[in-house]
């Protein structure tokens, strides 16, 4: 008796034990169109121009790799990455995906191609390229955790002029058609907006901005690798240079009056009122928080 009793606890925890290992059951097809339908509201939001649709589909920590551009990680970067993107003229980007595997209940990969055209100052760019996008499961949600599409477009010959991809001659946008977006840094507080006005601050190239900041909004130490030229557009900025934020170093600039930060020096500011600046310079625009030179 005693060794059947034994043999029965042995049997029972070999089941315990094998119950325990069994990999949680997915719901393929069902967690497939999920991530399609989110896919196809992506694409929507593009064509919408709506940056913060295009934000939330991403993972807060979510990192982007467009082909010949900077990597963009967080919010903060794929926000700018997007808003500069989206504005440019005739922008058209539409991608299919070939396979979606769902290789756990939080983890899901998605490969498949992409076609991009844009108008660009001699006539219309197309490209096509692959990606690939990696999915996480937040909070109940599907989101993009990577993101990488590469062009299929063969690099130019050796000798070989490079193809300008910029924006087309003549750009202009009224104020009122201005769309803002908050704007969100590491060691930055909430509060302060941004809008794009021209080019993509996280890739190379030419960039303008508007930065708009509430009453008393403390810009920290930080700087940028490349210069930034700055214009103050209403309301009164308080700003000076320095690797530690002293207060009583600041100095105030009111609308109109223009500044130039030297890459790697370090800055800081407070707003004074409700003000606006526009910023102007080579990107991509990084923000390094602390002391430069």
């Amino acid at each position: 008796m005693r060794q059947m009793r034994g043999i029965r606890l042995v049997l029972a925890g070999a089941a315990l034990t094998a119950s325990s290992c069994t990999p949680a059951m997915v719901n393929q097809q069902s967690e497939e169109q999920t991530i399609r339908a989110i896919s196809s509201d992506w694409q929507r939001a593009i064509v919408a121009k709506d940056v913060e649709k295009i934000v939330s589909i991403h993972a807060a920590d979510a990192v982007v790799m467009f082909s010949n551009s900077p990597q963009a990680t967080g919010s903060a970067a794929i926000r700018a990455a997007y808003a500069g993107l989206v504005n440019i003229p005739g922008i058209s980007l539409m991608w299919t995906p070939t396979k979606i595997d769902v290789v756990s209940p939080t983890v899901a990969t998605d490969f498949g191609s992409y076609t991009l055209a844009y108008d660009g100052p001699q006539g219309r760019v197309s490209d096509s390229g692959n990606y690939t996008t990696i999915w996480h499961k937040v909070d109940g949600q599907w989101r993009v955790a990577v993101d990488a599409p590469v062009t299929a477009t063969p690099m130019p010959a050796a000798g070989a002029a490079p193809q300008v991809m910029d924006l087309a001659d003549m750009q202009s946008s009224s104020g009122a058609a201005v769309t803002w977006g908050d704007f969100t840094s590491p060691g930055f507080d909430p509060g302060a907006k941004i809008a794009v006005l021209h080019g993509n601050p996280g890739a190379k190239g030419d960039y303008t901005v508007r930065l708009q900041f509430p009453d008393g909004y403390k810009i920290p130490v930080h700087w940028h690798p490349n210069g930034e030229h700055a214009t103050v557009l209403s309301g009164t900025l308080g700003l000076a240079m320095g690797n530690t934020a002293d207060w009583k170093a600041v100095r105030d600039y009111s609308s109109g009056d223009f500044l130039y930060l030297p890459a790697h020096h370090s800055h800081f500011g407070i707003a004074r009122g409700v003000t606006m600046v526009q910023l102007h310079g080579e990107g991509p625009l990084e923000i390094k928080l602390g002391a430069g030179m």
